[in-house]
């Protein structure tokens, strides 16, 4: 007799405190809950608060949001967050998802002159992923570029995975917008280790803009359809800039804009 089928499981869609930015995490999780995304991922070191997981965790228990997914501070502006020590932020962010609940760490790719870190940063990757219980999803950066159109070798061993062995990937869309490259092809190439989405936009400039999705050259409804349909079960994340969105209440209207995008175009409205 065969065993029944598994039900599969909907992509969870939460939204990155950043998106709510210049306001707080707290923001982030009152937006979260009140506009109806599913959950929030945590963008260490946006604010002091993101940098406190007791403090996450009670913003969590009070709005009733879930955590699935957190941001490791390895960013340029949050290379002090948590120390120095570039392997302790990882497995600091570890033991945050697993206080938090959530199932994911996000990280980008070593910086060029982290040398000793990057020299040991796929094995290290997949070191943590089997000790810990949680997935560590290296995300897709781009090469920095000015206006002129130089271009600076920013990230190592380099800013696209596709050929690297990491096991488990974030695919960012506005990153692939300024490395001039399609979303959709790396999601096809990367196949199951597609594990995360940052779903946003970009025009193809040199600047990472994270635009609302569908409002860039990314074919973001394109790329929501695809992974509908292939049954991708990860987390897609709304990682936007609202900085230009000028007052809260614009910032609630494009937040909400960009939640019901991601809903029809995931079969979920």
């Amino acid at each position: 007799m065969n065993a029944p089928a598994q039900p599969t499981r909907r992509p969870c869609v939460a939204l990155s405190t950043s998106s709510a930015y210049p306001e707080s995490t707290a923001s982030g999780f009152e937006l979260a809950g009140r506009l109806g995304y599913d959950a929030v991922e945590v963008m260490v070191g946006i604010d002091p608060v993101a940098s406190d997981v007791d403090a996450v965790q009670k913003l969590r228990d009070f709005h009733q949001v879930p955590v699935v997914s957190v941001h490791a501070p390895t960013l340029l502006v949050t290379q002090r967050t948590w120390g120095s020590d570039a392997w302790e932020k990882l497995e600091r962010s570890a033991r945050a998802a697993a206080q938090l609940g959530a199932d994911v760490v996000v990280v980008h790719p070593p910086f060029r002159w982290q040398r000793s870190y990057a020299s040991q940063f796929e094995a290290g990757i997949r070191r943590l992923n089997e000790e810990t219980g949680v997935l560590f999803c290296v995300e897709n950066m781009y090469p920095w570029r000015t206006p002129r159109g130089g271009e600076f070798k920013a990230y190592m061993p380099g800013w696209d995975p596709t050929e690297l062995d990491y096991e488990h990937l974030t695919l960012d869309l506005s990153h692939a917008s300024t490395a001039r490259v399609q979303s959709l092809d790396l999601a096809k190439a990367w196949g199951d280790r597609l594990r995360h989405v940052h779903l946003t936009d970009g025009s193809g400039s040199f600047k990472d803009e994270h635009l609302k999705p569908g409002y860039g050259d990314q074919r973001a409804a394109e790329l929501l359809e695809h992974l509908r349909t292939t049954g991708y079960q990860g987390h897609v994340v709304l990682e936007v800039n609202s900085r230009s969105s000028g007052s809260r209440a614009q910032r609630e209207l494009d937040l909400a804009e960009s939640l019901a995008f991601t809903r029809v175009h995931l079969g979920q409205s």
